[in-house]
């Protein structure tokens, strides 16, 4: 049999290093359809001469651009008979990525634990980004439930991971180079830097965008996530198709320039979780709260801690939670995450 069917929960092993196919040279064609895609606005990555006054050889592909591409070569082994992803931790970025990079893809099972339906399983890897240097560029751990092919098969013994809730501050890393010293607010479209955000915040990003059907499936296309769910209805009972996690973080993301203009660059993502499906048609809000801030050693460079917050329209602005501490059912996204911004 030529053709593969995918990965199914009882497929898998616990420390099984699986190394992904098709490696991807990027260029700019991936800056201008992520800022076709997303209205993404940071100075940082749409213009080579804002990145050399901060310190940089040219600007850098986005951050979450990278990690759609690293975490879309993870799919076809780890999530293409996904139910759902799940959530993220201790996602590091490592080396920016620029157009001319080669990046490949290897993940390692470290957790796995059925559901008690029988039906399916959660499975914990973590994946990491490689250069053509074999420099990482991203680390982290992401865990999917995932569909049994086989019902009757036997459930491994349970393994959850214990992760940290958050990459701690010294652990950051921070570009080569970098130097905010000279930064020009200006040009970067707001005047706040990292003195001016008070721990607790929160900032309501005013603007939203409707997702559309052709749009989600040419992202997830550019990807080349090809998780069933995105793209075949008949994967779902509702007979609808799931929005790919990461399309939401990057909206979310470029909804927040409008307050976080300057919070130029991802470095970590601490946590993360998908907390209710999104489907096109569904409008897309964003706010953040501000969890903590932390030096750098690098000239003018401070890391703020943020928490970004997708709901879609309807939902409470600047709420979480509801009073029995579940997810507001119009939650979509709940992302923990260090950026780098003007000290």
């Amino acid at each position: 049999m030529k053709t593969s069917a995918g990965r199914f929960f009882e497929d898998y092993k616990l420390g099984e290093v699986i190394t992904h196919a098709v490696p991807r040279t990027v260029s700019g064609g991936e800056r201008a359809l992520y800022h076709a895609l997303y209205p993404a606005r940071h100075a940082l990555y749409s213009s080579d001469e804002f990145a050399r006054a901060s310190g940089l050889p040219q600007s850098p592909l986005e951050d979450m651009a990278a990690f759609h591409i690293v975490f879309g070569k993870t799919v076809p082994d780890i999530s293409l008979n996904a139910v759902a992803n799940l959530g993220y931790a201790e996602g590091r970025w490592l080396k920016p990525v620029y157009p001319g990079d080669t990046l490949r893809s290897e993940s390692t099972v470290i957790g796995l634990k059925e559901n008690s339906n029988g039906t399916s399983g959660v499975v914990w890897v973590r994946s990491r980004g490689f250069n053509q240097r074999g420099e990482t560029v991203l680390d982290y751990v992401r865990w999917v439930m995932v569909h049994k092919g086989d019902p009757a098969a036997a459930a491994p013994e349970a393994v959850v991971p214990d992760l940290k809730p958050f990459v701690a501050a010294q652990d950051l890393v921070v570009p080569e180079g970098l130097d905010f010293s000279r930064y020009d607010f200006a040009l970067a479209g707001e005047r706040h830097r990292a003195a001016d955000y008070a721990i607790g915040e929160k900032i309501d990003h005013v603007d939203g965008v409707t997702i559309e059907e052709a749009e989600h499936m040419l992202a997830t296309r550019l990807w080349q996530n090809t998780a069933k769910v995105h793209f075949d209805a008949t994967n779902r009972s509702d007979g609808r198709r799931l929005i790919y996690g990461g399309h939401v973080i990057s909206l979310a993301r470029a909804l927040s320039f409008n307050g976080l203009a300057n919070a130029q660059m991802m470095v970590a993502l601490n946590a993360g979780s998908h907390a209710n499906p999104c489907f096109a048609g569904d409008t897309i809000r964003a706010w953040s709260e501000v969890i903590d801030k932390a030096e750098t050693s690098a000239p003018g460079v401070a890391a703020v801690r943020l928490r970004l917050v997708a709901v879609k329209q309807e939902t409470q602005p600047l709420v979480l939670r509801g009073d029995d501490k579940k997810y507001l059912p119009g939650v979509l996204l709940d992302l923990d995450y260090w950026a780098l911004m003007p000290a």
